[in-house]
C-alpha cells in the first residue's frame, strides 16, 4: 500500500517499496520542484496509457452537453437568450464538490467488492454518460426541447462524477515528481477526445444528422469504460471493528478536507479562490456563445469544425504542452501569470472577427491565439490546483477547486445571450477579455505572499489509515 509521505504529505508511488518516499527521487538525481523523467520511465509506466484513456473519456461529454450541443441548438434554431440559459446544464460541472465527499468516502454496494472504489465509481458514472449521450441521439431540440435537457443533465452530472473519480485516481496513482507528465497525457487525451465531440461530431452531424452523431459520441465512451476496468485499484485500508456516529462520518468526509485547506494556507486562501474563481472567466462565458457566433458569421459546420475542433485542437495541445513545460522551467506563479493574461486578452481576437465578418484568415489567426493561450493556461491552473489538495482528502478537495474555478462563468455564461443582444459581439469580447487584469493583479499578489513557498506541515486527520492510506 502507497502511503503518504509523513514528513511532506506527498503520496509514495504505489511501485515502491514500504519506507520509500518521493524523497528518494533527491537520490536519483531529481531536485524538488524540476522533475526529471526519462522517456525510458514514462514509456515503461502503464499508467501514463490509462491516464490518456481516462482523459479522453472526461474530455468527450462536456462539449457535448456544452458547445457542440449549443451549435445543434442554433442550427435547429434556438434563439440565443435560450440557448446561454441552457448553458446551466453543465453546471453539473460547477457543484461537484457537493457529491464528491460521498464518492471520496463510500463504496457502490457490490461494486466495490469487485473493482474497488474508484475503479467501480469510475463504471457506474461512464456508463451512466453513455445512457444519457444515446438518450439526447433520440430527441429534436424543435420537437422535445426538454427531454434533451434532462438527458443533458444526466450527462452531465454523470461526467461531473467521473471527474471527480478521474482526478482522485490520478493523484493517488502517481507520486509528486510524476503529476506533470500524468497531467500531460491526461490533457492530450482530452484534447483527442475535444476533436471527436467537437470536429468528429459536427462532421457526422453535416453529412448524417445529429441522432447518428450523438449515438457515435456514446459508442466513443468505451474507450473509458475499457480503461476503467484495466485501472489498478486504489481501495482505503480498512479499519477493524469501526463504530463511528454519523456525525464524525460527516465531520471527516466533509469538514475536516476544507479546514484542512484553511489551516493550510491561512488568509493567503481567500486570494487563492479568487484567482481560481477568476482565471478562466473569460473563456468560460465567451464559450458559451462561440458556436452561434461563429454560425452567424457566415461559417459553416465543416467550417467550424475544420479550424476549431481539427487544427484548433493541434494548436491547442502545443498550447497544453507550452504549459507544462512553463511550470517545470519557470515555476506555478510565473506560468499561472503569463497563462492568465494572455488567455483573457486572446477575446480581443474574436472582436476584431466580429468587426470584420466572414474572414477565414482572421478566423484561423483567431483560433490560434485563442487556443494556443487558453491550454497554456488550463494546464497552468490544473497543476496549481493539484498542488493545492492534500493527500489526505484528495477527492473531496480537488473537487471544490475545480468547482469553483467554472462556477462565476457558468452563472455568467447563462445571461451570455443576453448580453449580446444588449452590446453586440465586439463590446462582449472586449469585456470578457478585461477580467484578465483582476487575474493578473492577483498573481502577483499570491507571488508576493510566497504562496507555496512556506505552509504549515500536513498534519494527518482522524483515522488516517481508513481516510489517506491508497493501494
Amino acid at each position: 500500500m502507497a502511503r503518504p509521505d509523513p514528513r511532506t504529505g506527498k503520496q509514495a508511488s504505489p511501485e515502491m517499496k514500504t519506507g520509500e518516499t518521493t524523497s528518494g527521487a533527491r537520490k536519483l538525481g531529481q531536485t524538488p520542484g524540476k522533475p526529471r523523467l526519462r522517456l525510458k520511465d514514462v514509456l515503461e509506466d502503464a499508467r501514463i496509457g490509462l491516464m490518456l484513456a481516462l482523459g479522453f473519456a472526461c474530455g468527450l461529454p462536456i462539449l457535448l452537453v456544452f458547445s457542440t450541443l449549443s451549435a445543434w441548438l442554433a442550427t435547429a434554431g434556438i434563439q440565443r437568450t435560450s440557448i446561454g440559459l441552457l448553458s446551466y446544464v453543465s453546471f453539473a460541472y460547477s457543484m461537484k464538490f457537493l457529491w464528491a465527499p460521498v464518492i471520496d468516502r463510500f463504496d457502490l454496494p457490490l461494486a466495490a467488492r469487485w473493482l474497488g472504489r474508484r475503479r467501480a465509481w469510475m463504471v457506474l458514472s461512464q456508463i451512466a454518460v453513455i445512457a444519457g449521450l444515446l438518450g439526447m441521439s433520440q430527441g429534436n431540440p424543435s420537437e422535445s426541447l426538454f427531454f434533451i435537457v434532462v438527458c443533458a443533465l444526466v450527462t452531465a452530472f454523470a461526467s461531473a462524477t467521473q471527474d471527480i473519480v478521474v482526478d482522485s485516481w490520478r493523484i493517488d496513482a502517481a507520486p509528486t515528481e510524476r503529476q506533470g507528465v500524468m497531467l500531460a497525457a491526461y490533457q492530450l487525451g482530452y484534447a483527442i477526445a475535444r476533436a471527436f465531440a467537437g470536429a468528429g461530431a459536427l462532421y457526422i452531424a453535416q453529412g448524417a444528422g445529429w441522432h447518428l452523431a450523438y449515438t457515435a459520441m456514446a459508442v466513443l465512451m468505451l474507450v473509458g469504460l475499457i480503461a476503467a476496468f484495466l485501472a489498478p485499484r486504489q481501495d482505503p485500508v480498512a479499519v477493524a471493528d469501526e463504530h463511528r456516529s454519523l456525525a464524525t462520518t460527516l465531520r471527516v468526509a466533509v469538514v475536516d478536507p476544507f479546514s484542512d485547506l484553511v489551516r493550510r494556507k491561512g488568509f493567503r486562501l481567500v486570494a487563492i479562490l479568487a484567482l481560481i474563481m477568476l482565471y478562466r472567466l473569460p473563456d468560460i462565458i465567451s464559450g458559451v456563445m462561440a458556436q452561434p457566433f461563429y454560425i452567424e458569421q457566415g461559417f459553416t459546420l465543416t467550417e467550424i469544425a475544420n479550424v476549431t475542433k481539427v487544427y484548433g485542437v493541434i494548436v491547442g495541445i502545443v498550447g497544453a504542452l507550452a504549459g507544462g513545460w512553463a511550470v517545470i522551467r519557470f515555476g506555478l506563479q510565473a506560468s499561472l501569470l503569463f497563462g492568465g493574461i494572455i488567455a483573457a486578452a486572446s477575446n480581443l481576437m474574436f472582436s476584431w472577427l466580429a468587426v470584420s465578418g466572414h474572414d477565414t484568415g482572421l478566423f484561423v489567426l483567431s483560433i490560434s491565439i485563442d487556443n494556443f493561450a487558453g491550454n497554456f493556461a488550463g494546464t497552468a491552473l490544473i497543476a496549481y490546483m493539484s498542488s493545492l489538495a492534500s493527500p489526505a482528502f484528495v477527492a473531496t478537495q480537488y473537487a471544490l477547486l475545480s468547482s469553483l474555478y467554472a462556477l462565476p462563468g457558468k452563472f455568467v455564461g447563462g445571461f451570455s445571450g443576453f448580453m449580446v443582444d444588449a452590446m453586440g459581439y465586439p463590446v462582449f469580447f472586449a469585456v470578457s477579455a478585461g477580467i484578465g487584469i483582476p487575474v493578473a493583479l492577483l498573481c502577483l499578489l499570491l507571488i508576493a505572499l510566497r504562496e507555496g513557498r512556506a505552509e504549515p506541515e500536513p498534519v494527518a486527520p482522524p483515522e488516517a489509515e481508513a481516510i489517506a492510506a491508497k493501494a
